[in-house]
């Protein structure tokens, strides 16, 4: 009889942690469904800007672009259609130029 309370025992302190298990795995979901809702909407166009005040920027890119770098400034259509005019640089990787329709 000692030995099927022993097992008892076992299972219930078995059945808390894989309660608490699923209490923190939900917890975790709840807080990166908060956070994706949180995240700001992605720029349609980005300017990539220099090192150094004054400095000129560097790129211009589509906002979905994994090759924006650190140094970021979020435009407008107009602005990033000014700044291709202007003779700073399309992304070679999205190539905004071609999505804005300047060849």
């Amino acid at each position: 009889m000692d030995k099927l309370r022993f097992l008892q025992r076992v299972q219930e302190q078995q059945l808390e942690v894989t309660r608490h298990w699923i209490a923190d795995e939900e917890r975790r979901e709840a807080e990166r469904a908060q956070g994706e809702r949180a995240r700001p909407p992605q720029p349609d166009w980005v300017l990539e800007l220099g090192i150094g005040v004054g400095s000129r920027p560097v790129e211009v890119h589509a906002g979905h672009c994994y090759a924006i770098g650190r140094r970021r400034k979020t435009i407008t259509r107009e602005q990033a259609v000014g700044a291709l005019s202007e003779g700073v640089q399309a992304c070679t990787h999205c190539r905004p130029d071609t999505e804005l329709g300047i060849l």
